[in-house]
């Protein structure tokens, strides 16, 4: 994917906050922390355009971003662990399963998994969700550069194993290497075409 233009477009937090549905969104959805930001800015060829923190907890709004003027980038605030009031933590969950449910032009989520974690509840009520509502979906393993090619290969199937999926489903990605980054491009097109 070439990406010539990839712009900050607005933060929202309810419907009537979002863009106008014209075009094609993909949303990337993850546990706090998980690589959501390193993951939008290695797919957009970008250094900032999404901010990361070491801080997890920091995306607390639904951000969108128009790529090329051709289709959207939704990142999502992260779920599970951060370090944020609980009244706060208690608006995210239906603000993005708001966002979800509603959003006519979403096409599908990427849901990102950190390849050194065995998925967690948040995670099946994630897949579960996203299936109730037909919407597709595409898995992700981040920070595959942490773990040795043994680690990985070994993580790689405990994860397919606990979500009972063929670990083909699963994309091994790595922002620092750039592993994984054509094959998730593959699948982001096949889901906005």
């Amino acid at each position: 994917m070439i990406i010539k233009s990839a712009e900050f477009v607005k933060s929202a937090v309810k419907p009537s906050h979002y863009p106008s549905e014209e075009l094609p969104e993909i949303a990337f959805a993850g546990r706090s922390n998980v690589g959501k930001s390193s993951l939008i800015n290695t797919l957009l060829n970008r250094k900032r355009l999404v901010k990361t923190s070491s801080t997890p907890g920091r995306t607390q709004l639904i951000n969108f971003f128009n790529i090329n003027n051709a289709f959207s980038f939704v990142d999502l605030p992260g779920y599970g662990y951060a370090k944020v009031p609980d009244s706060v933590k208690k608006t995210w969950g239906p603000m993005v399963e708001t966002f979800l449910s509603t959003r006519k032009t979403l096409k599908g989520v990427v849901i990102i998994l950190d390849i050194r974690r065995i998925p967690g509840i948040e995670e099946f009520n994630l897949i579960d969700w996203l299936n109730y509502y037909h919407i597709p979906f595409i898995l992700t393993l981040t920070k595959a550069d942490k773990l040795s090619k043994t680690k990985q290969v070994k993580q790689h199937l405990a994860v397919a194993r606990t979500l009972a999926v063929d670990p083909k489903e699963l994309i091994l990605f790595s922002a620092k290497s750039r592993l994984g980054k054509a094959a998730v491009w593959d699948k982001v097109n096949q889901l906005i075409h």
